[in-house]
């Protein structure tokens, strides 16, 4: 059976920077073909404009679907698994999915319905990215512009409008397993550094929590979390309800507070870097992963992956960490390849490259 396709879904408040974040996504895919899914609210359909104009192979126009209702949970069935079948049917499946949703969207509802059979088989919830105005949220007001999130609520009449935002807010935390603090260009570090320990002692435990600016991540940081969020409904559970007739809920954005964010900066990826480690055989793999574990802990590294031998065994070992989280698996022979381990690290500017080079190779 194949492997399953990855989707990332990706919330947040109006103006938070979700299409800049998605559209720099795009830019920058390194030859991933991406399929985006938008959660339209209305017939304005200004993210699938802005992201129509991201031009090459990595996505094209067709493989832009939009969903012209703001409540997903409302209309799994008629609209959401709809277009999801129609895009697994292509004979060129993407190799990644991106959806994002409405501005008042929770993810909860968009989540389980990857437990629908008719898309269970083929999906996998990579991640639940949650993007958050950093300066908005360092003020308490969770928003950039409070009054167009409130007008937006009012077109949808499933929602209750007197839902304070600092409940939604709640919620989009609950689900996410990477929280980006846009905007972090507005803060002094100080600011970021508390905002950023604040958001994390808020979310369940290993949720990652990253500054961006212009939503610049690299994808290597964005994509393959490898969370498989479906199967973990229970633990991101909504803290709160929103709808009048429902447990879930749903509503849009079109991000047009956004629009000052659209430039291309390259040189915000100087707020990221990668290096590679190579060190000599390894004995023990399950000690290695625990040893890899902690020298992400005591780093703050973000992503770390790559191959290593293991003493006495033909098989390359793989290791893939997210956080905390550490797989590693014996994938393929090594055959006439020379026996390297070679680490992948990737992280925050800054990081301490001999201190994790010593650590690694201890």
């Amino acid at each position: 059976m194949p492997a399953k396709i990855p989707a990332t879904v990706v919330t947040g408040f109006l103006g938070a920077g979700k299409t800049t974040l998605i559209r720099h996504m795009l830019a920058n895919a390194n030859g991933k073909r991406i399929a985006l899914i938008i959660n339209e609210f209305g017939d304005l359909g200004v993210d699938g404009d802005i992201l129509k104009g991201c031009g090459d192979e990595t996505c094209t126009e067709d493989d832009i679907m939009e969903l012209s209702n703001g409540c997903i949970c409302c209309t799994v069935a008629d609209d959401f698994i709809p277009t999801m079948e129609k895009l697994l049917a292509r004979e060129n499946a993407p190799d990644h999915i991106v959806i994002e949703t409405s501005g008042l969207a929770l993810p909860q509802p968009l989540v389980r319905a990857f437990n629908w059979p008719e898309i269970s088989m083929r999906v996998t919830v990579d991640g639940v990215v949650t993007v958050v105005d950093g300066k908005a949220v360092n003020e308490g007001l969770f928003a950039h512009n409070v009054a167009a999130v409130d007008a937006q609520r009012t077109l949808d009449e499933n929602l209750d409008h007197e839902t304070p935002l600092s409940e939604l807010f709640e919620d989009q935390i609950a689900c996410a397993d990477m929280i980006v603090v846009n905007k972090a260009d507005l803060l002094g570090d100080a600011q970021a550094d508390a905002l950023v320990a604040k958001l994390k002692s808020e979310a369940r435990k290993g949720v990652q929590v990253v500054r961006a600016t212009h939503g610049a991540l690299p994808i290597d940081v964005l994509l393959g979390q490898g969370i498989g969020a479906e199967a973990d409904l229970s633990s991101r559970h909504e803290v709160h309800h929103h709808h009048h007739d429902h447990d879930d809920h749903h509503e849009h954005e079109n991000d047009q507070a956004e629009n000052h964010d659209h430039h291309h900066h390259d040189h915000d990826h100087d707020a990221f870097e990668s290096f590679i480690v190579s060190r000599n055989e390894v004995t023990d793999p399950k000690g290695f992963a625990a040893q890899v574990s902690s020298v992400i802990a005591a780093h703050g590294i973000l992503r770390l992956k790559g191959f290593a031998a293991v003493s006495g065994k033909p098989m390359r070992l793989t290791i893939q960490a997210v956080g905390p989280r550490v797989d590693h698996y014996f994938d393929q022979p090594f055959g006439d390849a020379p026996r390297d381990t070679r680490l992948v690290v990737i992280g925050h500017a800054g990081l301490d490259r001999a201190a994790i080079e010593a650590a690694l190779c201890a």
